[in-house]
C-alpha cells in the first residue's frame, strides 16, 4: 500500500534540498509530497513549530537537526540557517528544510531559496497548508464567508526586530479588510489593537487567539479588539498564536467541529443580528 501511495513521486536526489511545509500541527495535514520526502531525508533541519508527530514518520538513521526560533529566546540566526543547508547538500546529503504552515507564508522560505540559488544547489519548493488557515479551520473559524467578507489580509505581528512594523498601513487595512489574520502577533496584541481601533474597527469587534493550532494542546481564546490585551494575560497564554480580527469570529459557535466531537452543542443559525454581513 506505501509503495503504491509515493509511486510515481518526485525523489530527493543527493546533493538537494527540499523547503517543504509540514502544516500547522496535525501530521495528517502533511502533503503526499512532504511525506515522501521525510522518507527519503537523511537530514532534516526542523523549525520549531513542527509536531514531533511528523517527524516521526522519518526514516531510519536520518539526522534530525533542531533549528527553531522562538521570540526573546537564543536563536540560531536565519543566514547560518541556511548556509548549513548548503554545507549538507555539498556533502551529498539528501536534505529537508521542515517548517511549520507553508515556508513562503512568513516562513523565511524565500530567503532560505534565495541562498540555494546563490550557491547552485538544486531544490524544490513543497507548500504546506498555512496556520492562517489551516490553525482557524481547526477552531472552528472560516477566513471567508460569503455572507460575511469578500476579503482577508495576513499580516504579522513583527519584523526582523521584534517590533511591530512601522511600514503596514493600519488605516487602509482596517478600512479595507474585513477580516486580518496575524501571525507572531500576541506578543504585541495591545499596540496591535490600538492601532486599528485608532484607524476606525470597533473596540466590540470579535478576536479569537487560537493557540498550539492543529495540536492535542490546541485552546482557543475569543475576546474583543479592546479587550484583547488584558483577556490574554488574564489567561496565561503563550505563543505560538494565530490572531484573527472580524466578524467570522462569531462563526465558530456554529463550526466549531472539534468542539462538537468532544459533546459540545453547535449553534443552528449563525447568522444572528450580531454578525454583520457584507452588503449585497
Amino acid at each position: 500500500m506505501t509503495d503504491t501511495l509515493f509511486a510515481g513521486l518526485p525523489e530527493l536526489n543527493p546533493g538537494s534540498v527540499w523547503l517543504v511545509g509540514a502544516g500547522p500541527g496535525d501530521p495528517g495535514l502533511l502533503t503526499l509530497h512532504a511525506a515522501n520526502a521525510l522518507r527519503q531525508a537523511d537530514v532534516i533541519v526542523h523549525d520549531a513549530l513542527v509536531n514531533a508527530d511528523c517527524l516521526k514518520l522519518a526514516k531510519p538513521g536520518a539526522t534530525l537537526e533542531f533549528a527553531g526560533k522562538r521570540g526573546g529566546k537564543p536563536s540560531p540566526k536565519q543566514r547560518d540557517i541556511s548556509l548549513r543547508l548548503v554545507e549538507h547538500a555539498r556533502a551529498g546529503l539528501r536534505v529537508l528544510r521542515l517548517k511549520g504552515g507553508d515556508p513562503f507564508v512568513f516562513g523565511r522560505g524565500g530567503e532560505e531559496a534565495l541562498t540555494l540559488v546563490e550557491h547552485g544547489i538544486p531544490f524544490r519548493i513543497v507548500p504546506g497548508i498555512t496556520a492562517g488557515i489551516g490553525g482557524l479551520a481547526y477552531a472552528g473559524i472560516p477566513v471567508t464567508h460569503r455572507e460575511v467578507n469578500h476579503a482577508v489580509t495576513f499580516l504579522t505581528g513583527h519584523d526582523s526586530s521584534g517590533v511591530v512594523p512601522d511600514r503596514i498601513n493600519w488605516e487602509g487595512i482596517a478600512k479595507g479588510s474585513p477580516v486580518i489574520v496575524m501571525y507572531m502577533a500576541m506578543k504585541h496584541i495591545a499596540q496591535i489593537s490600538a492601532n486599528l481601533i485608532a484607524a476606525g474597527r470597533s473596540a466590540d469587534e470579535p478576536v479569537a487567539f487560537v493557540c498550539n493550532a492543529a495540536t492535542p494542546e490546541q485552546v482557543v481564546l475569543e475576546t474583543t479588539l479592546s479587550r484583547a490585551e488584558a483577556d490574554v494575560t488574564a489567561s496565561g497564554l503563550e505563543p505560538p498564536a494565530i490572531v484573527v480580527v472580524g466578524e467570522v469570529v462569531r462563526l465558530r459557535p456554529s463550526l466549531d467541529w472539534l468542539g462538537a466531537l468532544n459533546g459540545r452543542v453547535l449553534a443552528a443559525d449563525p447568522f444572528s443580528s450580531r454578525i454583520c454581513r457584507n452588503p449585497a
